[in-house]
């Protein structure tokens, strides 16, 4: 009897080493089993670690399998959206970020923007043309009727420019209809011909100011006629810190939807340190560090409005003033967060990067004039002063309106403006 529960037990450990060749090299592990036990009870209950291990195994092998699923599926839609994206840029649409981490939808037009291809935007540059070709007519018969012959020789000059860049419009309009493709030649042109609008607009700005007599320098307004991504204003100097702002401005827009961005402030490794943004079919709203606050104006409907808006750091309390009536509050806005220095301050273009990254779909389009910026809170009184044109109404102490402190470009044009007296 005692031979044959040796031949049992040895029988049972040769099972067990073939049951083990599933995980590869193994060992013999010898247990002591009474001899009135049972030797597959004895068996069974030695098991229990070994089957435990394989389904610990199994489990491991089974969720490997799913993430090297998961991995291949993600690689395929990293292919699919790079082709994407590669369709795009062949096709001239440019993909970039947006104020408060937003994203343009492919294909889809957020602000009723034409699209930024090369006929478009020959179209606009023909509409700023015909802008230019009506004031200098406005000029010429000024100079008619006064006699100006400084005025009537500048004009002559003025229009042999505008004829000359009406040449190069039509040249370029012929090479896109003999499908001639030169993106770097359409850039250069296109350069050429923004410098010089440019510099057009700033001339007849002169002349106007010349022949009706010099303006005070906060007497202007600033005007954004189209939806692009080149046409803006700049602020010479740039903002301090400060732990606490107001900032005034009147303005006039029928764009719809959403009016795009009246100021936009960038600074090194933060481009939305302070913006002023109303886009696509979402209310106005101001963003801080990218922090963003909805805001109560309705101002899209073609007439001046005076809007404020203040702002401290202690708590991120702020405050939002329509036509001098206080419309709105708000706290932790951008708490502890001081403005910081050393940016560039843009009218009518949300900055991407420093100073640039201008997109179309969120350019303002209207008027804007009187522009203040003060270092501290304003009171509500402060506020109705300057939106009822009140004499005792003070120009920010950090940023006041003057032509001497702006800069336009790429077709933007400045026009003399008198708050209350010519709104609406």
């Amino acid at each position: 009897m005692e031979r044959i529960s040796w031949t049992l037990f040895l029988l049972s450990l040769t099972y067990l080493e073939g049951s083990s060749q599933d995980f590869g090299q193994t060992q013999f592990i010898c247990t002591s089993v009474p001899k009135e036990m049972d030797l597959c009870t004895a068996t069974m209950q030695n098991s229990g670690p070994a089957e435990d291990l394989k389904t610990t195994v199994m489990q491991l092998r089974e969720t490997v399998l799913q993430q090297k699923e998961t991995i291949m599926n993600q690689k395929e839609t990293i292919r699919e959206l790079t082709s994407k994206l590669s369709r795009c840029e062949s096709q001239g649409v440019r993909v970039v970020p947006v104020a408060g981490g937003r994203r343009k939808e492919p294909g889809k037009n957020t602000m009723g923007d034409v699209s930024r291809g090369p006929t478009d935007t020959l179209a606009q540059l023909g509409q700023t043309l015909a802008t230019l070709k009506q004031r200098l007519e406005n000029l010429e018969q000024y100079s008619r009727n006064n006699g100006s012959v400084q005025a009537s020789s500048l004009k002559d000059l003025l229009q042999n420019k505008i004829d000359d860049m009406e040449k190069q419009v039509l040249s370029r309009v012929n090479t896109l209809e003999e499908n001639k493709p030169g993106q770097k030649n359409d850039t250069d042109q296109r350069n050429r011909v923004e410098s010089t609008l440019t510099s057009l607009h700033q001339r007849i700005n002169d002349l106007e100011k010349g022949s009706k007599g010099s303006r005070p320098l906060d007497k202007f307004q600033i005007t954004f006629p189209l939806r692009t991504n080149y046409m803006y204003a700049k602020v010479k100097k740039s903002l301090p810190e400060m732990y606490a702002f107001s900032f005034c401005l009147w303005i006039k827009s029928n764009a719809s939807p959403g009016v795009g961005t009246p100021f936009s402030y960038a600074v090194p490794g933060q481009a939305n340190e302070l913006v002023l943004i109303e886009w696509g079919n979402n209310p106005m709203e101001i963003l801080i560090n990218d922090k963003v606050a909805k805001l109560p104006f309705v101002i899209n409907d073609g007439k001046w409005h005076h809007i404020c808006i203040t702002w401290t750091t202690r708590d991120g309390v702020w405050e939002a003033f329509q036509d001098g009536v206080l419309r709105g509050t708000g706290e932790n806005l951008a708490p502890y967060h001081p403005i910081k220095p050393s940016g560039v301050l843009v009218l009518g273009q949300e900055q991407d990067t420093l100073g640039g990254g201008f997109d179309a779909t969120q350019a303002f389009v209207g008027e804007l004039a009187n522009f203040n910026i003060w270092d501290r809170k304003l009171t509500a009184g402060e506020i109705y002063n300057l939106a009822t044109c009140n004499n005792r109404a003070q120009a920010g102490n950090v940023l006041s309106w003057s032509e001497s402190n702006i800069d336009v470009f790429g077709g933007a044009t400045k026009w003399t403006f008198e708050p209350c007296r010519q709104l609406n």
